[in-house]
């Protein structure tokens, strides 16, 4: 029962991203088909490779993530992720050296949930 209204919220969520999408006015004109293509194709990935979650937590994180990066496109008129700026201290490892785990646990707590699958992204490729 419990996954019902979550298959809603998800269906809603991405109805809405799509509506995005199809309005997008970029600040630069000549930007806007652009980054309206940008929209559409990354929520038809992102969608469809998290089509296979089963596990609820997961698949809350990713809902929050595409809220978080919806808003912020919205806000920011801008649908890129945004950069993301690490913790000064977690750069402090010398040559050489292995990364501490505080300072592993310190840069993973930092990065925004709405980059989270850009970060899944580059460590498949790697």
């Amino acid at each position: 029962m419990a996954s019902i209204p979550l298959r809603t919220e998800v269906i809603r969520l991405y109805s809405r991203i799509l509506k995005v999408g199809r309005k997008w006015q970029a600040q630069d004109i000549n930007e806007t088909k652009v980054e309206r293509d940008y929209i559409l194709e990354e929520a038809k990935l992102l969608f469809r490779k998290n089509k296979n979650l089963t596990e609820l937590s997961e698949i809350r994180e990713r809902l929050v993530e595409a809220e978080a990066r919806v808003t912020m496109a919205e806000h920011y008129g801008n649908p890129y992720p945004r950069p993301v700026n690490l913790p000064k201290a977690s750069f402090t490892k010398r040559e050489g050296k292995k990364v501490g785990k505080a300072i592993q646990k310190m840069n993973e707590m930092s990065r925004p949930v709405y980059i989270r699958s850009s970060d899944d992204a580059i460590q498949k490729d790697h």
